[in-house]
């Protein structure tokens, strides 16, 4: 009687094909619905290596470590020691070797150094050529060119310092007499370039390059060559609209680059163009020519107008001259200290090393406040002043001076930093600033500054220069005592004569009390005038 198959399997998908009679294990019925988990099995089993076959690998791995140890010292193997001799001699030769191979490295890394070098050349030279199709006259000329300019410098002979050579770029400085036929080529290659190309951005890329090229040149006559090129070039870019071209060349006439004396007439109407092609600095520039009546007339309603066109575009002066304009109320508008507030902070958080005035001016909003608008914080306001002095601007240099010499706004005293600010603002001939600075060197301070009164008198001498009246009657002072190269009471009168005109009162009531004959009678009664 045939066995009875379980309804499990009748229903599933398991197909017994050779004999429906026999009964399957359940591993067997597994094998059969799953082949693929089968196959599995049969190559993890295969890859699977045997005991025998992991302890030949193990004895292989023992006798390889076996055979790089060293063999154990033997009594039949000692050797003698060396004597003396023979140490020299190993030393020697260690030594040698040693020398060797550093010389091999150093020949290695100059070759490298070399070749870098070549290669940067080639790049650079490469993007000068202004993507020039390959194979045409043109670019066949141009690598024709860079070959003999890298053959030139190939067969420069090398300096005495060896490997220094390999550093120095002293032959790509302008006007070396030694490769000026180098720096020529690169010239001519710009200059081939920009004529061919139509982008007027590269065109002024090239004017600009060669004004900046010829600033340091000896020889007047290529100088002067390569300005008159490039001011036509930028004159022709000008006429045909390039705003960025127009900006510049205003620049150099209102600079006096172009001759050799500021003219506004000629840069006003380019600042007008270039404003109305959108550039931001032209704007601010045509409105100051509005503002200070420069190459045109005076008009205020004009002059705010360009400035507002340039503070939309963020430009931190024409804020900074809008923000005072507003907050005092100048330029024909009604003073508005909030308006005015704002526009300072714009142009404070847009600041540049040319443009730091509304630090400044907030800095001082905050040590006299304004009510319900600025509040009073000197260590705000020493903040501002910090980071105008770090920009460049001279009176906020001053300013801290006399915070850490006095001890004002919450700073305490310290000879140091009021030493460091005052030379900040002197070195940018900043009046007050060269006078406390000699006011410094007059009396030093110990372990900081020592007292010098040369110094002190190169100091007063130029602020005095500046017309700063205290400085001139310090002057005055220093020559009839004695306090520089010489005394003098004449050159002190002179002195106190140009102090009494700035409006000094010590110096007037000092000449009052020298006689009017003073010149004429014996210098040295005249030196017993002294000052009260």
């Amino acid at each position: 009687m045939a066995a009875s198959v379980s309804p499990t399997i009748q229903s599933g998908s398991v197909h017994l094909e050779s004999n429906p009679n026999r009964m399957l294990s359940s591993e067997q019925l597994k094998m059969q619905a799953y082949p693929d988990h089968q196959q599995q099995q049969q190559q993890q089993q295969q890859q699977q290596p045997t005991l025998q076959q992991q302890e030949q690998q193990q004895q292989q791995q023992q006798q390889f470590y076996d055979d790089l140890a060293p063999p154990p010292p033997s009594k039949d193997d000692d050797q003698p020691p060396l004597d003396e001799q023979q140490q020299e001699q190993m030393q020697s030769e260690e030594q040698q070797r040693y020398q060797y191979e550093q010389q091999m490295y150093y020949q290695q890394q100059q070759q490298q150094q070399q070749q870098y070098e070549q290669e940067m050349m080639y790049q650079q030279q490469q993007m000068a050529t202004g993507g020039l199709l390959p194979g045409s006259a043109e670019w066949q000329q141009q690598q024709m060119l860079m070959q003999q300019q890298m053959q030139q410098q190939m067969e420069q002979p090398e300096s005495p310092n060896g490997d220094q050579s390999l550093l120095s770029h002293a032959h790509l400085k302008p006007g070396h007499k030694a490769t000026l036929l180098s720096y020529t080529q690169t010239l001519e290659l710009y200059r081939q370039n920009a004529k061919k190309t139509n982008d007027p951005e590269l065109q002024f890329e090239f004017a600009a390059f060669m004004i900046d090229a010829g600033k340091p040149l000896e020889d007047p006559q290529t100088r002067a060559e390569l300005f008159d090129e490039a001011m036509k070039l930028l004159r022709k870019l000008a006429t045909n609209g390039h705003a960025e071209s127009q900006h510049y060349l205003a620049e150099c006439f209102a600079s006096g680059f172009a001759k050799g004396k500021p003219d506004f007439d000629k840069a006003f109407p380019l600042w007008v163009q270039a404003s109305k092609h959108g550039h931001p600095d032209a704007a601010y520039r045509t409105g100051r020519c509005y503002d200070e009546g420069l190459g045109t007339r005076k008009d205020n309603a004009r002059a705010v107008q360009f400035y507002r066109k340039a503070a939309s575009a963020n430009h931190p002066g024409a804020m900074w001259r809008l923000g005072v304009v507003t907050l005092y109320g100048e330029l024909g508008l009604a003073a508005s200290p909030r308006d005015g507030v704002k526009w300072l902070k714009r142009s404070s958080q847009a600041a540049t090393p040319e443009f730091p005035f509304a630090l400044y001016e907030l800095a001082q909003l905050h040590e006299r406040g304004i009510e319900n608008i600025v509040f009073v914080d000197p260590e705000y306001s020493v903040s501002l002043y910090s980071q105008a002095a770090e920009l460049g601007h001279a009176a906020s240099a001053f300013r801290l001076g006399e915070c850490w010499e006095y001890g004002k706004l919450g700073c305490k005293q310290d000879p140091r930093l009021s030493i460091h600010y005052y030379t900040l603002a002197a070195q940018q001939e900043h009046p007050e600033a060269c006078f406390a600075l000699a006011a410094w060197y007059l009396v030093g301070s110990q372990g900081i500054l020592p007292q010098s009164d040369a110094e002190a008198y190169i100091w007063a001498k130029r602020a005095a220069e500046k017309d700063l009246p205290k400085a001139l009657y310090a002057m005055g002072y220093f020559t009839e005592v004695g306090i520089g190269p010489r005394k003098d009471m004449e050159e002190a009168i002179e002195w106190y004569k140009k102090a009494s005109l700035a409006g000094d009162k010590r110096a007037t009531e000092r000449l009052e009390g020298v006689p009017v004959d003073a010149k004429k009678g014996d210098k040295g009664n005249n030196e017993k005038c002294t000052i009260m």
